[in-house]
């Protein structure tokens, strides 16, 4: 199966430690991991935010007054999938550290997991997308050389 093609743009935020995340984070491997993600050419944007604007993020589009790891803004699905995926880099870490993992792992974990979302998957009202979710990120985070993330 051929990669898609993949329009990327990776921004970080004014962030506590952003010298780890950006060496966690090369841009050639973020496309990689989001292109194999991918089941049509894509146009996305992939921010690293601090926790302040994560959680003002996550309380204005979802009502959920707390940092989440990841948030996918998705716009369209077809012709080109277009979405915005926004990590909030202390969750990021402080997750990684408590699942002993490395932080590039879990990055690439989380970036799998939110263009899987901007291609409509939605694993927290559809128990079929949920397990059928989990079951591509293990065969494709595999095919990346990253273990299990569950």
């Amino acid at each position: 199966m051929a990669l898609k093609q993949l329009s990327l743009s990776l921004q970080f935020g004014d962030l506590q430690g952003a010298k780890r995340h950006r060496a966690a984070l090369p841009r050639h491997s973020v496309a990689r991991w989001i292109r194999h993600a991918l089941a049509r050419d894509a146009e996305i944007t992939v921010r690293i935010v601090d926790a302040e604007e994560g959680q003002a993020l996550n309380r204005g589009y979802r009502q959920r007054d707390y940092a989440t790891n990841v948030l996918t803004f998705d716009y369209t699905q077809e012709p080109v999938v277009t979405a915005d995926l926004v990590l909030c880099a202390p969750v990021v870490e402080r997750e990684a550290r408590e699942q002993s993992k490395t932080l590039q792992a879990h990055y690439a974990h989380l970036l799998v997991h939110g263009t899987l979302h901007a291609q409509g998957y939605d694993h927290e009202t559809n128990e079929g997308d949920a397990l059928e979710m989990e079951a591509l990120e293990i065969m494709l985070l595999d095919a990346l050389g990253f273990p299990n993330p569950y």
